[in-house]
């Protein structure tokens, strides 16, 4: 008897097509609303549907139906190459509730080809990884209003345009690299908890807020192309001057409650400015505008140590409050009549060492407001001025004997 003879090993069919053909057949195996868009986009778009959740109240994801075209879902739109260029997640309406859960970074760091990625405020927690930022394509990036935290990436597109990583937990410091990008305009990092110094600032930024967070130190050199500076409640301190005398496109300044010090740049009333606010620092010496304030600007200089006497240069403002200072001499004529004929709607004088209020009247439309000065306000004034203004009060003689403007 012949021992028996092992079965021959399986052949091998030859492989019939490559790879990337075979990836294709499989898109076109699939039902016929995925395969009109590309199957790693597609897979991403489920990962990002199973993360997050609409919060009770919104609906955004009722209708990311998966047998349907994602093209077609609310937040995205795709290119003519069936890939993924915009996600935006989330109901944009005012008052939508917002999404909740942890943010896909690694679903959303497989589109390639996105150029424009937002969430609204929601309660979406996690970090932000630099797979996300660094995406080559990215040009607009927004995430305000939720519960991200951890460090800022160190790597970012180089096409993007507007950030806005505001309202949320991030901590650490800025990262240099953001402020160095080309093509960079919208930079909002407001409300978060980022520390150290301000880095050197390369992109040719038009919007610029730092507001509320925990930044120290001086003012770098910033671009002459900045319409809007917001850097308030942060701890900053030393003199602004020489930094923002050389921003003339500024139509909004807010450093207010910062450890500034020195003199009021005269420059920025001849600016375009709409908006200034420098309030709770340590500014002093005399104000000396270099030109007029444009006609209804808000100007709020108060609580600080401003010595020397009213600007009449102030005459066109809306608002202004020069409250809490060092003030002294008569207010100009302008200035005054400005607030009787109701020009000026909020002029809050209190809090200085005035000599002379000469205000006659003031519209039911005006607040002005004029106590603890070294006269007794006018009773038009004292009759205008809100309750928490005051009521009327002047400084004890003591503390005005022999002080000038």
């Amino acid at each position: 008897m012949s021992p028996t003879r092992a079965p021959p090993p399986p052949r091998r069919l030859p492989l019939l097509f490559p790879p990337p053909l075979l990836l294709l057949l499989l898109a076109a195996a699939l039902p016929a609303a995925e395969a009109t868009l590309h199957p790693v986009d597609y897979l991403a778009l489920q990962s990002i549907r199973l993360a997050l959740s609409d919060l009770p109240g919104s609906r955004f994801f009722a209708s990311w139906d998966f047998t349907a075209d994602p093209c077609g879902f609310p937040g995205i739109s795709c290119s003519s190459s069936s890939r993924v260029v915009t996600l935006a997640l989330g109901d944009p309406r005012a008052g939508a509730p917002g999404l909740s859960g942890a943010f896909p970074s690694a679903a959303i760091s497989k589109l390639s080809a996105l150029a424009s990625l937002s969430l609204v405020p929601g309660r979406v927690t996690g970090s932000l990884s630099p797979a996300v930022t660094a995406l080559p394509s990215l040009r607009f990036l927004a995430l305000s209003g939720n519960l991200l935290s951890g460090a800022l990436p160190l790597a970012f597109s180089p096409a993007l345009r507007t950030v806005d990583l505001s309202h949320n937990g991030f901590s650490g410091g800025v990262p240099p690299s953001l402020l160095q990008l080309r093509e960079l305009r919208t930079l909002v990092l407001s409300h978060n908890a980022l520390a150290g110094g301000i880095p050197a600032v390369r992109a040719p930024l038009v919007h610029l807020d730092l507001r509320g967070n925990r930044l120290s130190g001086g003012i770098p050199p910033l671009p002459p192309t900045l319409v809007y500076l917001s850097l308030a409640s942060n701890r900053l301190s030393g003199r602004v001057g020489g930094v923002i005398r050389h921003l003339p496109r500024l139509a909004f300044l807010d450093l207010g409650r910062n450890w500034f010090s020195g003199e009021v740049p005269g420059e920025l009333f001849a600016f375009r400015i709409r908006y200034l606010q420098l309030r709770n620092n340590a500014f002093s010496g005399e104000l000396r505008p270099a030109g007029r304030v444009p006609a209804g600007a808000t100007v709020d200089l108060s609580h600080n140590a401003l010595s020397g006497r009213v600007p009449a240069e102030l005459a066109g403002a809306g608002e202004v409050y020069l409250n809490g200072n060092r003030l002294g001499g008569e207010v100009p004529r302008e200035v005054a009549a400005a607030a009787e004929d109701g020009r000026m709607r909020v002029l809050f004088l209190q809090d200085n060492f005035l000599t002379g209020i000469a205000v006659g009247g003031v519209p039911a439309s005006a607040a002005v407001c004029a106590h603890w000065n070294c006269v007794v306000p006018p009773p038009a004034v004292v009759s205008a001025c809100p309750a928490k203004g005051g009521r009327g009060r002047r400084r004890p003689p003591a503390q005005c004997g022999g002080r000038r403007g």
